[in-house]
């Protein structure tokens, strides 16, 4: 399999950074239950989790009392989880926003290999909220997504 690169080695760094933060990367908990009911309905029982960071979608789909198998997480910050795979749920939870402006293309075509069959993407992006959801982004990134 040919590596694309998705993320450059500084903000990689400032990644790894911000997820010392334990009230980083928590927003997977709140559509755990929603994540829950679209395994539930179409019958999906393995989870890619593209970005999973602290693993917190795992934790709130177990709350809601589903257990994928097998679940796959994928987070560059976190290399022991390995690379991205497919599943029968491919997530991608309030990453897509994060991702340095020059790979979005290359995020999304690795996002279209692993999804096979469904995908459940969420990202915000109003303009109230760009500045603090760009946290740790290099100030270029911040003015070329600000329009500056």
């Amino acid at each position: 399999m040919t590596t694309i690169e998705t993320i450059s080695a500084g903000y990689l760094e400032q990644q790894r950074k911000l997820h010392e933060n334990p009230n980083y990367g928590v927003a997977s908990l709140s559509f755990a239950p929603i994540v829950a009911d679209v395994m539930r309905q179409t019958g999906c029982k393995s989870v890619s989790d593209y970005g999973a960071g602290k693993k917190r979608l795992l934790e709130g789909l177990r709350q809601s009392g589903v257990e994928p198998t097998p679940y796959l997480p994928y987070d560059p910050v976190f290399p022991e989880n390995g690379e991205p795979r497919a599943a029968d749920l491919v997530c991608c939870i309030d990453v897509l926003e994060h991702i340095e402006p020059d790979l979005v293309d290359n995020v999304i075509l690795e996002l279209a290999r692993v999804t096979t069959n469904l995908g459940f993407f969420r990202f915000i992006w109003d303009q109230p909220l760009k500045h603090c959801l760009m946290e740790g982004m290099p100030t270029s990134y911040k003015d070329q997504a600000l329009g500056g």
